[in-house]
């Protein structure tokens, strides 16, 4: 283990996937959000296949025996890109990130009622307060006067980020139950697969031929989440899932630079106080996990001799 490793491992994959959402800005007014998901998962291929042969692992992750398991986890992966990218179009970077990190907060929550996980008042409490943050951010949207367009696309894009963030909560969940069966190198290649795969079922939908600036933004979205994504699992291999997962939120910085560097966002006074609270909560929710955790290794460690 490799504590500071793993950590500027997780630095680098938010740094990368933002980068990532900022090519999908860029290119989501003009090509569909089936097309671009169909770049993110194919180009993905190349890092990801590259990262498994350079392993060995390769052929080992190609084997499974849950191929439908695979097929349901990509499709609400896919649906959770399609509804991230769409609300990427429709609103600032800052703001599409915030409403996306209500995703650890739901986890929660079906944790609970899916997997029957015991969620005692801490967390309870926690993810409430998170969801009173996210209702910060969202309230200007919900506060729109009839006739303005801009304001109708924005609360559109609101609605489909919130719906990203509950497809990937279920996405978590989902890949929780496949971890006892299947390799991390399975779960990364064939949500690639099976997501280039589903992303062509929205051709018929009016699919564009891009230009040469977009075509190069289409493959450097693919490239980019598949490098993520090995950034991320690696991060992993170093240090504790508790430690890793609270500089997710790294990703808001990089976000406010892009956002206001590229496209001349400002955060609003709203996506300020309600991301800080969202961002409170789904850090004091990672620590009691990582205090939760230990309390039960202490408590299945056996009792001292003598």
């Amino acid at each position: 283990m490799n504590p500071s490793r793993g950590i500027a491992l997780k630095i680098a994959s938010t740094f990368v996937f933002t980068l990532m959402s900022v090519c999908v800005k860029l290119v989501a007014d003009r090509v569909p959000a089936g097309e671009i998901v169909f770049a993110r998962s194919f180009f993905a291929l190349i890092p990801v296949v590259t990262m498994l042969l350079w392993q060995g692992n390769l052929f080992a992750a190609l084997k499974t025996r849950s191929p439908w398991r695979h097929a349901t986890r990509g499709t609400i992966g896919i649906s959770s890109m399609a509804f991230g990218f769409s609300a990427l179009a429709l609103l600032p970077l800052p703001e599409a990130m915030m409403i996306g990190y209500a995703a650890p907060l739901i986890v929660v929550a079906l944790s609970a009622i899916i997997l029957g996980e015991i969620v005692r008042v801490y967390r309870w409490t926690a993810t409430g307060i998170g969801f009173v943050g996210i209702l910060i951010i969202l309230w200007p949207r919900l506060t729109f006067f009839e006739g303005a367009g801009m304001e109708e696309a924005a609360l559109l894009g609101a609605f489909l980020a919130l719906m990203g963030a509950l497809s990937s909560a279920f996405a978590a969940i989902f890949i929780r139950s496949m971890t006892k069966t299947e390799s991390t190198g399975s779960i990364v290649i064939y949500f690639a697969i099976f997501g280039t795969l589903l992303s062509l079922l929205t051709l018929p939908l009016g699919w564009v031929v891009p230009d040469r600036h977009d075509a190069l933004l289409l493959v450097a979205i693919g490239l980019l989440g598949g490098t993520g994504q090995i950034l991320m699992t690696s991060a992993y291999r170093h240090a504790g899932a508790a430690t890793i997962a609270s500089f997710e939120y790294v990703s808001m910085i990089w976000g406010l630079t892009f956002g206001y560097l590229v496209f001349g966002e400002v955060p609003t006074v709203a996506i300020i106080i309600g991301g800080a609270i969202v961002i409170a909560a789904g850090i004091f929710i990672i620590l009691r996990e990582r205090a939760l955790g230990l309390e039960r290794r202490r408590s299945a460690m056996p009792p001292p001799l003598g």
